[in-house]
Formats: C-alpha cells, structure tokens, sequence
C-alpha cells in the first residue's frame, strides 16, 4: 500500500491511497482510526467489515468508522485500486455520521453526483483546480450524508448578520492573503461553524473562501509583476504562494501566459504607451 498524506492539517484532512495488490496477495486486518470517506478512483477491491462483504469499484464510495475492522481484498482485479480519503476530525463526523441511519452505513454505490464531486475532489488534490481541497471534501462528505439519508441540507439563507460575516472575511483574507490562511482560520475569524462558513461564504459572494483567497494572492502577484523589479519566485512568496511551481501552474491557469511572460507584456505595454504620449521630436 502506498500512501501519501495530501491534506494535514485542519477538521478535513486527505490522505491518496494507492494499492498494487493483486489476487496473489493475502488480506490482513486493519482498523479506520477515524472516521472517513473514500472516494474509489481506480481499480476495485473487496471489503470485508462488521460481517458485510462489499465489492468496490471506481465510482464507489467507501464509509470507514472509528474502531471499525476491516479487510481489503483483490480477488478480482490484477492493477489494484486508487482511492482520495477525507478523514474528518471528531466534531465534523459528528455532524456528518451522528445520525442513526449513517452510523452502520459501509458504502455507496457509483452514483453521479458523489462521482463528479470525487473528481472535483481529485482535481483539487492535483492542483488542477482552484477550489481547496478542504473545501472539496466538506462539500464530499455533506453531499454523502444528504444521500445517505435521503434528506438534502436546507437551502442557504444567508440573514443580514451572516452577509456582513462573509464579507467581513473576504476584507480579512484580502488583508493577509500573504499569510497561510486556512478554512477554519477564516471561519473563526467570520464566527461560523465551518460547514456553514462554507456554503454561506459561497451563497453571498459566488466562490468559495479558497477560490476568493487565491484570486487575491494572484491580484498580488499580477501588481507586483507589472510595477516591481523582483524576482519571480520572490514574488511569488511575497503573494502568499507555498511554492514557485504552484504560483506559476496557478497564474498560467489564470492569465493564460506564465507570470515571466506576463512581466514582459506589462513592460511592452508601458513603453508602448510612453511612446505615444512623448512629444515629437525636434526636427
């Protein structure tokens, strides 16, 4: 089994499992530490817990619970299986698996809605989309507990209130976007529970937290190219970006060119325009 943590920190961490095994190779116990929810990317396996044997295959959405055992199998398929985990800390689940019909629940099978948001989810652990990954999974795992139940979460309202806190948030977010701002951090900082931070951030100003912080990391980055000799990659840091390649795979996203490229046109543009408002020359 290899696995790599792809989100650490917070209620909503993310964990990318990718197991070789094959039909040759034998089972053993093993036990969810926590609570989770797994998106089957690849492959296909067997699961065997609490005297259910399940097959699952890409698409397939497997429920860990805290304490549970389990055994993975690989009769059936020769490539193994791939799979995005969402471990969510104590209160989170509570909110998500408290209710009675969740709490036996193993999996779900291939629905669309889980699979194109286990995409999304996938995209953002890959960098290939704007949205964070944290954001991803708490909209993974509220979209689960809708299904699971057969109840969906009550349209977002947002009260006067909840309007001044979510803009109150994006002032602060804009204020230290430099810094290594998280969804819980600008959730405190708005005084909502971070579900609902989430779904009102994004009902009042049409993104997420992640997407608007982002965006004003690279209003940053866009000024600091056009007016400032520095380096790229101190840019890029100064913006708030954790890493070059990150700051240039997410402006190349956004402007279409990378950000060297982006200076040289803003620096064309400037003389072009000096040069038409200089005098004439003397003849």
């Amino acid at each position: 089994m290899v696995k790599a943590t792809v989100l650490s920190e917070g209620a909503v961490s993310a964990v990318d499992y990718r197991c070789p095994a094959g039909p040759a190779g034998a089972p053993y116990a093993e036990c969810h530490e926590v609570f989770s929810i797994s998106y089957v990317r690849k492959g296909s396996f067997g699961y065997r817990a609490g005297g259910q044997t399940l097959e699952m295959v890409a698409g397939s959405v497997l429920v860990g619970h805290r304490g549970d055992e389990y055994i993975c199998t690989h009769d059936h398929h020769v490539c193994g299986d791939e799979c995005l985990a969402f471990r969510l800390d104590e209160e989170l689940a509570d909110t998500v698996s408290g209710r009675p019909e969740l709490r036996r629940l193993a999996a779900l099978p291939p629905l669309p809605e889980m699979m194109v948001l286990g995409e999304l989810a996938q995209a953002a652990a890959e960098g290939r989309s704007d949205m964070g990954l944290d954001e991803a999974g708490l909209m993974f795992a509220g979209r689960f507990a809708e299904i699971a139940t057969g109840r969906k979460a009550g349209k977002v309202t947002a009260s006067a209130r909840d309007r001044k806190r979510a803009v109150h948030a994006a002032m602060w977010m804009d204020e230290y976007a430099h810094r290594q701002i998280g969804l819980e951090g600008a959730a405190r900082e708005a005084g909502l529970s971070l579900y609902h931070f989430l779904r009102t951030f994004t009902k009042v100003l049409g993104v997420t937290p992640h997407q608007y912080l982002l965006r004003a990391r690279l209003r940053r980055a866009a000024s600091l190219l056009a007016d400032r000799e520095r380096s790229v990659t101190d840019i890029a840091y100064d913006a708030g970006f954790a890493d070059l390649s990150n700051f240039i795979r997410t402006f190349r996203r956004a402007a279409g060119i990378p950000p060297g490229r982006f200076r040289e046109a803003a620096r064309g543009e400037r003389n072009l325009l000096q040069a038409r408002l200089a005098p004439p020359a003397a003849k």
